[in-house]
């Protein structure tokens, strides 16, 4: 009888201390999804504000009280599902809804390194799928489309990145959290590098006028 007792005890345990695990999972599985309901809702809402940009070439907020503006949108054909949109600056509360280019980095079709940061699980997680001599498509604010070919891929710690932003070129660097599939910061970056092709002399602005 004691026997069975002690077994019948030991399975309670078992699924008490159960509860507070999938408890856990529950709220880790309602963050992440809370974050990329998040990111998608942001998008939307920039949508309108980057509309009102290319047509007018003003600073646009997509809501009131936000400290940033979109600044560019990116694609990688045939890698993203569709054109994502860019905020200036790279701060916290920006990469939350969006990628951000970095302060003090080159213009889209500048000599420089023009740098956008995102994250992995959102905004950048086609990166993974990217190879090199992808085509990376970048609007400037004016609606002017400019094209760069990745020729570098690489992993690089946080503080070493080789990024030269003072390159005597024009290039761009697209820039994410490693590994992949991680849910837990860590010091590496995922780094896309490509080199300036062109720019498209029919801007966006003029497209949406035409219709």
């Amino acid at each position: 009888m004691s026997f069975s007792l002690f077994h019948i005890k030991r399975g309670v345990i078992k699924r008490l201390l159960f509860i507070p695990l999938l408890v856990a999972g529950i709220i880790l599985i309602g963050q992440g999804s809370y974050i990329n309901i998040k990111a998608a809702v942001a998008q939307i809402l920039l949508a309108k504000a980057w509309q009102e940009t290319v047509e007018t070439g003003l600073k646009s907020k997509a809501w009131p009280w936000a400290d940033t503006f979109p600044v560019a949108t990116i694609q990688i054909p045939g890698k993203s599902d569709g054109r994502v949109i860019a905020l200036d600056g790279s701060s916290g509360e920006a990469l939350a809804f969006a990628p951000g280019h970095l302060h003090n980095t080159a213009q889209p079709g500048q000599t420089g390194t023009a740098i956008y940061a995102a994250h992995r699980d959102t905004h950048f997680a086609f990166l993974e799928q990217t190879r090199k001599d992808d085509i990376i498509v970048i609007t400037d604010r004016f609606g002017k489309t400019h094209k760069y070919q990745i020729d570098q891929m690489r992993i690089a710690p946080w503080d070493q990145s080789g990024i030269n932003i003072h390159t005597g070129g024009k290039r761009i660097a697209l820039v994410t959290c490693w590994p992949f599939g991680a849910t837990t910061p860590g010091p590496l970056r995922y780094i896309v590098e490509g080199r300036y092709l062109g720019q498209n002399s029919i801007t966006e602005a003029k497209l949406h006028r035409s219709f």
